[in-house]
């Protein structure tokens, strides 16, 4: 193992997460992948096309990573979601604060990246607060905060929290067997139900649902295949390189914005090094203008009005702290997370849905007040 160069190792890494980012941001700006515009459509119109396509992302992430699983490749512990720690309360409340906020700033963070990439100008300003919220929710004063109550609510387990884990340690039955087998089963269950209707069957839903959810199983690939050095020849110890965790990693977009900031602000620090978080970060802003700009759909866009940009900045911070407290975003935890099957994620994805129908209902109360 010692012939191993971890430099050029994290190189690989870093461009192969910066181009399969690329085609993360391209394939959300081709087809209008969001899902606060999933849960929007339905609450507002009745459309379920868009939450299809993100239904179908998830089923076919959690069969792509559990085959892995199966085969050797990953272990979902030595991920962010799969420990034995439950964070119960940091997952229903930060959950329902970026579902809530990510209304109010007009799309997640993946979203926010998007529509940079096509020239929207209030979700840069997005960006930078919801960097910052996140960095002070991760080192700084809300830091402070969430450790000293939320996250003191939670449950540690024997084993892992990810279901293969959790059935195998009751029932003495073999983790692979059971990942390949619980991994199929829920998956499927996701792919037929998105595949069922004509909607979920239009070329934009497929190549959205299937294209995002094999993105999402290439990055924990790179990240804890290519990128796993069982001892790093200058510590002796396990590593996973170019990750932010220290873990193995797939997209996710609050936390990694906030070390995006961090490495723009404090660049000639040398300690400050790429990651695959900030690398995906910039890819799917390249990867949005790529196709706007080739399409003709790249447009300057500002704020119109001073409650539009008070909303946009709430709901950036609401974001940045919620997501940080909730271990991840509607793609951090929504695809990554709960591809592991993992209960935190299941717990602060349903919070994120929650949160987002609390938000749309707030508005239209609000609509139908004024008018």
């Amino acid at each position: 193992m010692h012939d191993v160069d971890p430099a050029a190792l994290s190189a690989q890494v870093l461009w192969a997460a910066f181009a399969l980012a690329v085609a993360f941001g391209a394939i959300a700006q081709r087809t209008h992948f969001c899902t606060m515009g999933a849960v929007a459509d339905i609450v507002n119109m009745g459309d379920w096309t868009r939450m299809r396509m993100w239904v179908l992302a998830i089923g076919v992430a959690m069969i792509g990573f559990n085959a892995m699983v199966a085969l050797g490749w990953l272990d979902a512990g030595k991920s962010l979601y799969g420990g034995p720690r439950v964070l119960l309360l940091s997952a229903l409340v930060g959950g329902l604060m970026f579902g809530f906020g990510m209304v109010l700033a007009s799309g997640c963070g993946n979203k926010t990246l998007v529509r940079i990439g096509a020239g929207n100008l209030k979700s840069l300003v997005v960006f930078v607060v919801m960097g910052v919220a996140a960095f002070a929710t991760l080192k700084g004063i809300t830091a402070v905060l969430r450790v000293e109550t939320v996250d003191k609510v939670s449950i540690t387990l024997r084993s892992g929290q990810d279901l293969p884990t959790l059935v195998a340690a009751s029932t003495g039955m073999p983790k692979p067997q059971l990942a390949l087998g619980l991994g199929l089963l829920i998956g499927g269950a996701l792919i037929a139900w998105a595949l069922a209707r004509p909607e979920g069957r239009a070329m934009e839903t497929v190549l959205a649902g299937i294209g995002v959810g094999a993105i999402i199983v290439a990055v924990w690939w790179v990240s804890g295949r290519l990128g796993h050095v069982a001892e790093d020849p200058a510590t002796l110890e396990e590593v996973f390189v170019a990750t932010n965790s220290h873990r193995m990693e797939s997209l996710s977009f609050v936390a990694p914005i906030a070390y995006t900031l961090d490495w723009l602000m404090f660049f000639s620090d040398a300690s400050k090094l790429l990651t695959i978080g900030i690398v995906s970060t910039v890819g799917v802003v390249v990867g949005s203008a790529i196709v706007a700009l080739a399409r003709g759909h790249f447009r300057w866009e500002g704020f119109g009005r001073a409650g539009d940009t008070a909303n946009h900045l709430v709901g950036a911070v609401l974001m940045g702290v919620g997501g940080v407290t909730a271990l991840g975003c509607t793609i951090g935890q929504g695809l990554s997370g709960v591809s592991t099957l993992s209960l935190t994620s299941f717990i602060a994805l349903a919070a994120i849905l929650a949160g987002a129908v609390l938000a749309l209902r707030w508005q239209m109360w609000r609509i139908e007040r004024a008018a």
